[in-house]
């Protein structure tokens, strides 16, 4: 009897010791430690309703539940500089404990390989936390123009509606008849794609550059009733228009196409997010993997795409790969692209 007492006794000491190690091992979670209660402050580089703005939005109402911890995710615009003052702010100003994160403006990488003024942050030792899509920019001609196919571009003289220099939509025809021999007659000072679609339209231009997501949602009935053809893509691969050229590749000799690849390298980042460095690894890994699983979140993806967006993304680690890559361009490529990405 008294050894049964014993043995229940011991049994009961390893079932109580058991529960204790595993409580403590639940408890003992460094990242949720740290993040309960907390807040993460979501700093985002363009202004409010653009692609940026929706998009930190729609990531900060879906993440926060899959953070350890669940802190609170409260975005909030920075702009200025084209996306350069919030990127320094991060890098020189925001606390570097995992509660400031930032949408980072996709043009800042090549930006900073070219070596353009004002840039005090290093995107290489930024800690890059994923993206959900990365929309090409793509140009697209109306019917009657002319234009059936990208190489048609060499051999009719077209107009094109931008808005100014330095902007997309004029740097993407420019480097055209740069280092492609393209005939476009750029047509300057029209303000936001809406504007240039309604000239397209309207006859008064003959091409446009947009995003190839934005445009296939807006304009539908261009592609569905002939009366607009895509020539012509940036250089992320969309399954939509994977089978058309890019415009780097228009680019008569390679060292141009260089140039071309390192001024629309962005394209490629998409709407990035990044913590600046010296955050905590344990917690860039855990914003990473909660970034993984709003993924495939149905929820998440369906608010996603009724806003317009594809969810294409990459993983913080891709990314992470793409940053170095940009900023190794070799020093002719970077100066010859400098006038172009920082005129």
């Amino acid at each position: 009897m008294a050894r049964t007492r014993q043995w229940a006794t011991r049994l009961t000491f390893a079932v109580a010791t058991a529960w204790l190690i595993a409580t403590n091992a639940s408890r003992a979670d460094p990242v949720a430690d740290f993040y309960r209660g907390r807040t993460i402050n979501l700093y985002i580089s363009i202004n409010v309703g653009g692609s940026y703005d929706i998009q930190a939005r729609i990531i900060a109402r879906h993440i926060a539940r899959h953070i350890p911890g669940n802190p609170t995710i409260v975005p909030q615009n920075m702009v200025g500089a084209g996306g350069l003052t919030m990127a320094n702010f991060l890098a020189t100003s925001a606390p570097r404990d995992g509660t400031a994160l930032g949408m980072m403006a996709n043009t800042l990488v090549p930006f900073q390989a070219v070596q353009a003024p004002g840039v005090r942050f290093d995107a290489g030792k930024m800690q890059w936390v994923g993206t959900i899509d990365r929309p090409p920019n793509i140009l697209v001609a109306r019917a009657g123009s002319g234009l059936e196919a990208a190489a048609d571009i060499r051999r009719i003289e077209t107009t094109i509606a931008a808005s100014a220099r330095g902007a997309i939509t004029y740097t993407i025809p420019s480097m055209l008849n740069e280092y492609a021999g393209a005939k476009f007659r750029i047509v300057t000072g029209y303000q936001g794609s809406a504007n240039m679609n309604l000239a397209l339209e309207r006859g008064e231009v003959d091409a446009v550059v947009n995003s190839w997501p934005a445009l296939k949602t807006t304009k539908a009935e261009w592609f569905s009733n002939n009366a607009a053809k895509v020539l012509a893509h940036t250089g992320t691969r969309h399954p939509d228009i994977a089978h058309l050229p890019t415009v780097q590749s228009l680019a008569l000799r390679d060292e141009d196409r260089q140039v071309m690849d390192l001024v629309f390298a962005g394209d490629q980042f998409g709407h990035p997010l990044a913590f600046p460095e010296g955050v905590p690894a344990e917690r860039v890994g855990a914003l990473r993997e909660a970034f993984q699983t709003i993924l495939r979140d149905p929820a998440f993806r369906d608010e996603v795409v009724r806003a317009g967006y594809d969810v294409d993304p990459l993983r913080g680690e891709e990314l992470q790969a793409m940053v170095a890559r940009v900023l190794s361009a070799p020093a002719p490529v970077a100066a010859r692209a400098k006038p172009i990405i920082a005129p």
